[in-house]
């Protein structure tokens, strides 16, 4: 199975999760699909009063110059972990 095969099974894997992860691991879910789907982050800064998306930017800018291929098997990773500590509906 490919890197990107198995990158589409976990992104469709997480939707399934029995429970909502905590918010940090909600953080780097999302940060590293960003690098992984589109790269290093290209927007700017959400203002100052919109937490979550200031928390989802710094997040992905955390992952700036990590490479396609090392933010999808990171988080392939990731849910895999999340499935064996939070299991599947």
């Amino acid at each position: 199975m490919s890197l990107d095969e198995r990158f589409n099974n976990a992104a469709t894997a997480v939707k399934e999760l029995a429970a909502q992860p905590e918010d940090e691991d909600l953080l780097e879910l999302y940060a590293l699909f960003k690098q992984s789907t589109i790269g290093d982050c290209n927007t700017d800064r959400p203002g100052m009063l919109d937490f979550k998306g200031k928390a989802k930017w710094d997040a992905w800018n955390g992952k700036k110059s990590m490479g396609q291929e090392t933010a999808k098997e990171q988080y392939i990773a990731k849910v895999e972990a999340l499935i064996a500590s939070i299991g599947k509906k």
